[in-house]
């Protein structure tokens, strides 16, 4: 039986965050994306959105979130309609509430990329059609559907691996792979300072899918325990948006837990995976790259250029999934087909 055509139903269902998805749910929306991004490469039409429209709202800029959700859509035959942060004020003329029951009026789905969970959230109560997190101050689930596809790739499969989260552990992205990959069985471990560590409630909730998956979870600022055996080294930007006046203070705390060979060589793994969600800031080719240069001396932040260049690195192929994994939460959650 193909993804397509399994017992799993998320029609209707919006994807916020996955917390609110269970293993089997996230296995198939990987397979499924898998599925999808073959019939892409074999040039198999796969219009299961046809004559729908999407409405796009971008709080905050993107570039693989943007395309990744344009492309998906004009693909499944779907007609996307990018909002930009000037073009939809949520709370300042209309309220949320006000502009989901209109947006849903008028949409058959709804994407939000932007700051305030609660803001996606409210979206999705009020909107009457499926809403997709893009990423929020909390949230990042389309982007570590598009990691674990990845990993699957090359690894074969998910339940055991041994994946470690290096950086500022509080973000999204930490957040995120810490729930999704506890609750599809991994071995996650977050590595960072201890002033940066994932709040409690996030690892009560990874703790809690673990028990039913048999994950590991380990939380530590302990490189040489954390990056033992891994197979998959993960980290992202050390300052987030709208948090550009903290560059100083993030490098002081994780310069010592930039990705460079020497951790790579201390997980004993010849073949461990380095993956990274992008933008990254490895060399000096960025107007903040040389300007972060230029203050502190640095020619890479968390992750130096050989590692993002080199053999271990799969984060293009990580890029490319975000469209093929958004392909597939749209077609499982919008699709009548």
């Amino acid at each position: 039986m193909n993804a397509i055509q399994s017992k799993v139903d998320l029609r209707g269902k919006s994807f916020l965050a996955l917390k609110d998805f269970t293993e089997e749910e996230i296995n198939y929306l990987i397979d499924l994306a898998a599925e999808l991004k073959a019939k892409k490469k074999a040039g198999i039409p796969h219009k299961y959105l046809e004559g729908q429209n999407i409405a796009l709202l971008f709080e905050k800029p993107s570039t693989r979130t943007r395309c990744a959700f344009t492309v998906a859509c004009v693909d499944l035959g779907a007609h996307p309609e990018y909002l930009g942060k000037n073009d939809i004020q949520f709370g300042k003329k209309e309220s949320v509430r006000d502009t989901a029951i209109v947006l849903g009026r008028m949409f058959d789905g709804i994407e939000f990329r932007g700051f305030s969970h609660k803001l996606v959230e409210e979206l999705a109560q009020h909107a009457g059609v499926p809403v997709w997190n893009g990423l929020t101050d909390l949230f990042h689930p389309t982007q570590v559907l598009a990691d674990f596809l990845t990993i699957k790739e090359q690894i074969g499969h998910l339940k055991g691996v041994k994946l470690v989260y290096v950086g500022d552990g509080r973000n999204n992205v930490a957040n995120s792979l810490l729930i999704g990959g506890a609750k599809v069985g991994m071995d996650v471990r977050v590595c960072s300072p201890k002033s940066l560590f994932p709040s409690e409630e996030i690892v009560q909730i990874a703790q809690d899918a673990a028990a039913l998956s048999n994950a590991k979870i380990k939380i530590t600022d302990n490189i040489d325990e954390a990056v033992d055996g891994a197979d998959v080294i993960y980290t992202d930007v050390w300052v987030s948006m709208g948090e550009e006046d903290k560059f100083e203070e993030r490098i002081r705390l994780l310069l010592p837990y930039q990705v460079n060979m020497e951790m790579l060589y201390k997980t004993g793994n010849e073949n461990v995976m380095f993956l990274h969600c992008l933008p990254s800031f490895h060399d000096l080719e960025t107007t903040v790259g040389r300007e972060i240069y230029e203050k502190f001396g640095l020619t890479a932040m968390e992750v130096t250029d050989e590692v993002f260049q080199s053999k271990h690195s799969f984060v293009f192929d990580e890029a490319e999934n975000r469209m093929h994994t958004i392909k597939a939460v749209m077609v499982a959650t919008n699709s009548n087909k």
